[in-house]
């Protein structure tokens, strides 16, 4: 069994989590800058076996596309012909930056360390990721 990756795409900085290899735990990976994503991938694909990524989806909260999701799209379009062999889901991402900061908080770290916008944007993949395990397995039982 493969690992699951998790990415909360930003036009700068791209957030990514991974799950361990028994696809059970969720856990902050890398802040990699966007336009370095593809190459960041592929690195690590060839390093590790991912069964799936997951991709946060970008929405208002009256539940329509937010305006960055053209340039989502274009990124997993271009990785579906890129990694052909990895398929892609989708998973809400409302609230998760929020979430992000108050697990930050939650978890001791300090202020000046929140304030490092790479360090929300991973935490916040995490946070996707957990998301997707949860309602996978939610629908398994």
């Amino acid at each position: 069994m493969g690992r699951i990756v998790a990415i909360d795409y930003g036009t700068k900085r791209t957030g990514v989590a991974v799950t361990d290899p028994g696809q059970m735990i969720a856990s902050p990976l890398e802040t990699v800058p966007t336009h370095e994503l593809m190459h960041y991938l592929q690195a690590y694909f060839e390093k590790e076996q991912v069964d799936l990524l997951v991709v946060g989806h970008p929405r208002q909260m009256d539940h329509r596309v937010s305006e960055s999701m053209k340039q989502v799209r274009f990124f997993v379009g271009a990785f579906k012909k890129r990694f052909e062999e990895i398929p892609v889901e989708w998973m809400d991402e409302r609230f998760t930056s929020k979430m992000a900061m108050d697990a930050m908080i939650a978890g001791g770290m300090k202020k000046s360390d929140r304030k490092v916008k790479g360090n929300v944007d991973r935490v916040s993949a995490a946070l996707i990721l957990q998301s997707f395990l949860e309602k996978r397995n939610n629908l398994q039982t």
